[in-house]
């Protein structure tokens, strides 16, 4: 299939977009919510109950799966696909902001990243080209350059440096792609330092480069055109959202929007809060990931239109309402908050569960009212509305 994205909307106030971008799975509408699938699993949900939340594409993530179950499990159940059975769309983060997370456990060089992994302590070595064949190998859709994600707050110099070596990285992920897209075997070493062959889950796969550059505006643009320089099929925005604050994460997007070609997606990686959502699709963004929905559902926090609800609190004793009025998701169709609260202070399982179906669904449902408005040219209007009502009642549970 045709690899392409498609602008069909743009709102005439902001710079939101209405796109829809097709592989090898079928199409994704933006701007689209991708629930995170770490380990290859969406925490609490099911495979068959994503696609009844109509979830078009989940993350998984490389360094992860590569520790474990290991590639060789995943290739002998024939892809992370057929691993975990789900037949959409999956997008498969570098690992890179898994190494930024590690940083007392590895070491970083031009050549790659020598890490001990979180597990056992196993020494590891992940380069952008073995980053590239742990994502072919798990039949990603969708697979991220290998970038190196630096802290907030950091020293110029050394997010200058940082930016410019995740181009070099980025410009070594492409050639390899280009290289070995044809490929029927190729060949990655586990942790262990064994070396296995494998057969691609799938070739047609998109590549996206990833723009660095810390808090900086001339890195940021730097970065930008440089990685736009060499070609991708789709741009993300990095290093947002690791502890910076929220003004500084929009100025990160505003500096490198304007460089990103309006005919490819854009990716801002690990955000946000339904309002963050809403703002970075006014500056242009189309896809989003975030760990909040399930995160805090485990806590017992609900998103609503009006704010975070916490569940475990005794005012929702005797409550007989839904989470959420005129929520079509299951969880509001069936069950109450009083119920919802039972489960959560008795520490079933379920309770956590509906909580976590609830939250998808607000989310996923916030894209799909998003493109609409876009397509009616209402967006602006929606956007401002909705971010004056939202509030979070409980802000520690946001931490």
């Amino acid at each position: 299939m045709q690899k392409m994205f498609e602008l069909l909307a743009q709102d005439c106030r902001t710079k939101a977009r209405r796109g829809r971008l097709t592989g090898t799975r079928g199409a994704i509408d933006t701007p689209a919510f991708m629930p995170i699938g770490t380990q290859g699993s969406v925490k609490a949900v099911s495979p068959r109950e994503l696609r009844e939340l109509n979830a078009q594409i989940i993350l998984g993530n490389t360094y992860h799966l590569f520790v474990r179950p290991g590639l060789d499990v995943i290739k002998h159940f024939g892809g992370l696909h057929k691993f975990m059975n789900w037949d959409g769309p999956i997008l498969t983060d570098s690992g890179g902001y898994q190494i930024f997370s590690l940083a007392k456990l590895r070491k970083i060089t031009e050549d790659g990243v020598e890490f001990q992994n979180h597990i056992d302590g196993t020494r590891a070595f992940i380069s952008p080209e073995i980053a590239m064949e742990i994502q072919l190998a798990l039949g990603s859709d969708i697979a991220m350059a290998l970038d190196e994600c630096v802290p907030y707050p950091c020293e110029y110099d050394y997010a200058a440096q940082s930016a410019e070596m995740t181009t070099r990285w980025a410009k070594r992920c492409k050639k390899w792609k280009e290289e070995n897209d044809e490929r029927s075997t190729f060949n990655v070493q586990r942790p262990t330092g064994e070396s296995i062959n494998y057969e691609p889950s799938t070739i047609d796969s998109l590549l996206f480069g990833i723009v660095q550059g810390a808090t900086f505006e001339d890195l940021r643009k730097a970065s930008a055109q440089a990685i736009v320089d060499l070609g991708f099929d789709g741009y993300a925005i990095g290093g947002v959202s690791v502890g910076e604050p929220e003004e500084e994460m929009m100025r990160a997007v505003e500096w490198a929007e304007p460089f990103l070609p309006p005919d490819k997606p854009r990716y801002a990686m690990g955000l946000g809060t339904p309002p963050q959502l809403l703002e970075m699709i006014a500056r242009g963004m189309d896809m989003f990931d975030c760990v909040l929905p399930t995160r805090l559902a485990r806590n017992g926090t609900a998103f609503t239109a009006t704010g975070t609800l916490n569940l475990k609190n005794a005012e929702f004793t005797r409550d007989k309402r839904p989470v959420e009025e005129n929520c079509t998701c299951p969880t509001c169709r069936e069950f109450s908050r009083g119920y919802i609260r039972h489960l959560i202070k008795a520490e079933e399982i379920l309770g956590l569960r509906l909580i976590t179906v609830h939250n998808l669904h607000f989310y996923l449902n916030l894209m799909s009212r998003a493109r609409d408005e876009i397509q009616r040219e209402t967006f602006d209007q929606f956007r401002k509305a909705f971010v004056g009502e939202y509030k979070t009642r409980d802000a520690t549970t946001l931490e």
